[in-house]
Formats: C-alpha cells, sequence, structure tokens
C-alpha cells in the first residue's frame, strides 16, 4: 500500500505518542545520520532552518531532506569543509487506521469512526522558532550553504526562515555540556 500523503500527518491537533515499550511494531526511523561534514573545522558562520509554523516532520522526509542537502554540500563545498547537521530527531509514533481503497469498497466497509489504528511511522514534532537544521561553514561558502538549506526545505513541506549568525573564534561545531559552555 503506498504512503499517503504528508498533509494526512502534519497538523499536530494530538498529545505526542512516544512510549515505545507499550507500543509494538514501531518502524525504525528511516533517518540514520544526523552528523555530516567535519564537525572539528574551523568556520565562521552558522545557517540555521528555523520553522515558522507548528508540525509534524515524519522521517521519510526528514531522510530525504538530509540525503539532498549532504549531496550538495559535498558537491559544491568539499567533503571536509563544512559541518551539517539535523537538529530533530523523530519521537512521535504516527498511527494510521487502514481502510479498503479499491472500487465497491465502500459497499465492504464503513469503517469505524474516530478509530485508533496501527503505527506505520515516526515524525518529528517541530514547533514555531525552533531550528530544524543547521550547517556550518566559511563565509565564502554561504551561497552554498543557503541553498543546501533551501532543498531541505522543499522536502519537509512546511514553512521556514534561514537564519545566519557568526561564529565566535575557536569555537567548536560539536555541542558541549551545559557546564563548560557557561563558563
Amino acid at each position: 500500500m503506498p504512503l499517503r500523503p504528508a498533509r494526512c500527518y502534519k497538523d499536530m491537533h494530538k498529545p505526542p505518542y512516544t512510549r515505545k515499550e507499550y507500543i509494538d511494531g514501531i518502524p525504525q526511523p528511516k533517518i540514520s545520520k544526523f552528523v555530516m561534514g567535519n564537525p572539528r573545522g574551523d568556520y565562521e558562520l552558522v545557517v540555521e532552518l528555523i520553522s515558522l509554523e507548528n508540525a509534524i516532520l515524519r522521517h521519510n522526509g526528514l531522510e530525504a531532506a538530509r540525503v539532498m542537502a549532504h549531496k550538495y554540500l559535498s558537491k559544491y563545498v568539499g567533503e571536509d569543509k563544512y559541518f551539517f547537521m539535523v537538529r530533530q530527531y523523530p519521537h512521535h509514533v504516527l498511527r494510521e487506521n487502514k481502510m479498503m481503497a479499491f472500487a465497491g469498497a465502500d459497499r465492504l466497509q464503513d469503517g469505524m469512526r474516530k478509530a485508533f489504528g496501527k503505527p506505520v511511522g515516526v515524525g518529528a514534532r517541530v514547533f514555531y522558532g525552533s531550528v530544524i537544521a543547521e550547517v556550518r561553514i566559511s563565509a565564502k561558502n554561504l551561497p552554498q550553504a543557503k541553498e543546501a538549506l533551501r532543498r531541505f526545505r522543499d522536502k519537509i513541506g512546511i514553512r521556514t526562515m534561514l537564519r545566519v549568525r557568526e561564529l565566535k573564534p575557536g569555537s567548536s561545531a560539536t555541542p558541549t555540556n551545559a557546564a563548560e559552555t557557561q563558563k
């Protein structure tokens, strides 16, 4: 059975469904890598993709967006000249009430209203103002980073904006613990 369109799962009108120890048969998330590129490079800028709406991003949409952005950056910037990170993880379990969808199915089944459904995938719950993905890069490669995140945005299908920040000299790309950051 083919996948339903993303608009079927995009709205956050129900509470999060994340208690995986009680749920059987949850498919594994398709997104496998969240950090790509060179995390130890000396970068000048951070380009962040920020959500402008509350939505659920499906795991296969995040994976398709990650592949597109990573492929573009590695081709036009170079494998070791950027650091790319997807900042959202798909925790929320998506459910679907399977119905027959062929000619004459309306005579066979009416279905149950507000049925609970079986797990069909996972998604990331993204809120207004949260960072979905970021690219750390040198100033001369800023147009390539913007294009990569534009391609990322087109795959996830929600309204977003780009924010460009300068990095402090000597700061590393990998996040450190809170005690070191406050010193």
